[in-house]
């Protein structure tokens, strides 16, 4: 297993391979000759890791293998991950039931008893007030006591108190929970739709897959190794990331500018590959020891990087040494 020295979710990294192409330099390097510069070319890799860590279940992918935007690259075991989107469905289902209860009030049965109750309690009512009637009439007549007369009109008052209060307790059982139960039951729904989405997420997050169309340049676990959370799995090149690199002298510096046409040739084909400047560096710097000459290892350069159309850079790997012509 090769390890970086550093572990991001898929950053660039450059990828400049000096070593690898000293030796050619070396002995080619002689007099400079304006627009015409040596250089190498420099890929920035693209490290693919996941944010949890996990076993490596399956690595989909090989060195050199040409992947497209979205293909599988690797997965870690989820186990524990969709064991916790099962518990998350299920905390959700009891939030969304709470809530419809509280909203809907009472069951049917409970609405049905208290009817059943205030029609009785109506009925009452109503005999109570036949019954104060006809008790008036006997007291006009002065044939009952002033005592029965008040004891019907307290039977009257009761029942109508009673048809009162059970109307009063159906109104409310139809009505539901109150605002702020209701409230609370809809913060736990929201809390625990949250919570499956995170739940989600995180098995989501097993399986990663190739963020722009690639090369394989390397895999750096294997299956059944452990991969901790943040540790790159799978390296890509994207023809994008693919550019030449060299040096300029300072006093043809001024003819130097993006947006630049340039060409580029390497050793053993005679294969032309159009460039264009993209940077310039705003800093000087000596002569790197991979292109230095006598005469000009102490005289200061300014280095220029260009890019390739994406079929071209896809023929060209990183460390190859290669020789710039720029555009007049």
């Amino acid at each position: 297993m090769k390890t970086p020295s550093s572990h991001l979710l898929c950053f660039p990294r450059a990828a400049g391979l000096c070593l690898a192409a000293a030796l050619v330099l070396l002995a080619g390097c002689g007099r400079s000759t304006p627009g015409r510069y040596q250089g190498y070319i420099e890929g920035e890799f693209v490290y693919v890791a996941a944010p949890l860590g996990g076993t490596l279940t399956n690595l989909a992918v090989s060195r050199g293998d040409v992947v497209k935007a979205g293909q599988l690259l690797f997965a870690l075991e989820h186990e524990a991950e969709t064991a916790t989107v099962r518990e998350a469905q299920e905390r959700q289902r009891q939030a969304q039931a709470r809530l419809a209860d509280a909203q809907k009030g009472r069951r049917p049965s409970e609405i049905a008893s208290l009817e059943a109750q205030l029609q009785r309690a109506k009925a009452n009512w109503e005999l109570s007030q036949l019954d104060l009637r006809r008790r008036e009439q006997l007291h006009a007549q002065n044939v009952i006591a002033p005592e029965e007369l008040d004891a019907a009109k307290s039977r009257r008052d009761a029942d109508q108190a009673q048809v009162n209060s059970l109307t009063a307790d159906l109104d409310t059982a139809r009505l539901g929970a109150r605002t702020d139960e209701i409230a609370a039951a809809e913060a736990d729904v929201q809390a625990a739709d949250a919570a499956l989405v995170r739940a989600r997420w995180s098995v989501a997050q097993k399986r990663q897959f190739a963020p722009t169309n690639a090369v394989v340049q390397d895999t750096l676990y294997q299956p059944g190794e452990f991969v901790p959370a943040g540790n790159p799995v799978v390296s890509l090149l994207p023809p994008g990331n693919v550019r030449v690199r060299f040096f300029v002298p300072e006093p043809q510096l001024v003819t130097v500018q993006r947006g630049q046409a340039a060409r580029v040739t390497l050793d053993g084909t005679t294969n032309v590959y159009p460039a264009t400047v993209n940077y310039v560096s705003p800093q000087a710097e000596f002569t790197p020891p991979v292109i230095y000459s006598q005469e000009s290892r102490a005289k200061l350069v300014f280095m220029v990087e260009a890019t390739f159309r994406p079929a071209d850079a896809a023929a060209l790997r990183p460390g190859q040494p290669v020789d710039v012509r720029l555009n007049r």
